[in-house]
């Protein structure tokens, strides 16, 4: 005979396993108990939904050991913190993924992301779990990364039963209370439980794993974009009031009204001259010297279009040429020896009109002025996925100087252009 399906939830061997959870991954504590359980028939095992519920059947937890159940919980709230659904609303937006294939597609990809290092150490492996391997791809991943592998087929068939509910593939169930509905946290609430999460992992990382040590540094740490705050850097540069303004007639001032049949000039702000000195030593490659033309380009725009007002400056060991940007296409990105870009500061700021902005792009393998320049300076670094290494082939144990606290330094990547 077929076991009768139990009557209701059985909450005391849910929560045994929640503390069970907490106990073998006690970083994750707070966003465990953060989550408002909620009994539902129609969800096929444990799900939740972007407002911190999770969804239990009970047919589910009766049949499945305390132990396993522990780790079901752990990737449940998984999904929660590394904000799944979120990104799943962006990969669907970017390459027009609809449908139940696709939203599958999305929760196993989410799922290889957390499952290839989320037990094991205490915590049990709840059947059916699917990771990477399954799939024949490697480990350490993220979701997005997992995506562009993989198309549903035979190797994922047997994953069809898979739902983790809309927190992880951003997809509205029937069973989801939505946001009006009781025991939901805030957007604030949840931003508060996944950064103090984060920052319980960054002070006292311990045997954390590898997954969870980068996704708590983006969380405490995010990445920066780029262009917008380079663009910010050069328009609050402009030149404030007094004798770096200008007059126009091109906008009358609002004095005119009082003196009827004269015409007066308004006050204009002048905007800012940007000097940008380009690393172009040895360690920097072709692709980042195009990538550097490119940030060029971006500068401009920030400007509104005033190429005049950016002039472009190669440097490795010794300052080259100033060249306009009006005339970019033809600037000869001349170097590949050692680096020292303070030859280029010092050549930057003996142009006269004097830059209000210097934008230095570099690899940081450079030492760097002992004072600060006598305008706003920002440093965009090249990406490094080996850290912060040297190319001293002579010491390779070398450690560049980092850039100093007068600049405003930030990595340069994929980031909306500047406005």
């Amino acid at each position: 005979m077929t076991a009768a399906a139990p009557e209701a939830l059985d909450l005391d061997k849910l929560f045994a396993a929640r503390l069970h959870a907490a106990r073998s991954r006690p970083y994750l504590a707070t966003a465990l108990f953060a989550l408002h359980t909620v009994e539902s028939r129609q969800a096929p095992t444990m799900a939740v939904d972007r407002h911190w519920r999770c969804y239990a059947s009970p047919a589910f937890v009766d049949r499945t050991p305390v132990e396993e159940l522990a780790g079901v919980w752990v990737h449940e709230v998984s999904h929660l913190l590394r904000d799944h659904h979120g990104r799943s609303d962006r990969y669907a937006r970017e390459h027009g993924a609809t449908g139940p294939a696709e939203h599958l597609r999305m929760n196993i990809a989410a799922d290889c992301e957390i499952n290839d290092d989320a037990f094991g150490d205490g915590l049990a492996r709840p059947e059916g779990a699917v990771g990477p391997g399954a799939l024949g791809l490697p480990d350490g991943e993220l979701m997005e990364d997992y995506l562009r592998q993989f198309r549903l087929g035979p190797r994922t068939q047997s994953m069809a039963w898979l739902d983790c509910g809309s927190g992880a593939d951003g997809q509205e169930r029937e069973w989801d209370l939505g946001p009006g509905g009781a025991h939901g946290l805030s957007e604030q609430e949840r931003e508060a439980v996944r950064f103090r999460v984060a920052r319980g992992i960054t002070a006292r990382p311990g045997r954390t794993s590898k997954g969870w040590r980068r996704w708590a540094q983006e969380v405490v740490h995010p990445p920066q974009p780029w262009r917008e705050l380079l663009g910010a850097a050069v328009r609050s540069a402009a030149p404030g009031s007094g004798a770096s303004e200008d007059y126009t007639y091109g906008r009358p001032s609002r004095r005119s009204a009082g003196v009827p049949g004269v015409v007066l000039p308004s006050l204009r702000r002048r905007p800012p001259r940007v000097s940008v000195v380009i690393d172009t030593s040895g360690s920097v490659d072709d692709t980042e010297l195009g990538s550097a033309l490119l940030e060029v380009a971006a500068i401009s725009r920030a400007l509104g279009g005033r190429r005049d007002l950016v002039s472009v400056l190669p440097c490795d060991a010794a300052a080259r040429v100033v060249h306009p940007l009006c005339h970019a296409e033809g600037i000869p990105l001349l170097g590949g020896g050692g680096t020292d870009l303070r030859t280029g500061f010092t050549q930057a700021l003996r142009a006269r009109p004097r830059p209000d902005v210097l934008v230095i792009l570099t690899d940081g393998q450079t030492p760097w002025p002992d004072t600060r320049p006598p305008c706003r300076t920002v440093v965009g670094l090249f990406p490094r996925g080996y850290g912060n290494r040297s190319w001293d082939e002579d010491d390779p144990d070398h450690v560049p100087d980092t850039p100093p606290a007068w600049a405003r330094v930030v990595d340069i990547g994929s980031a909306p252009a500047v406005g």
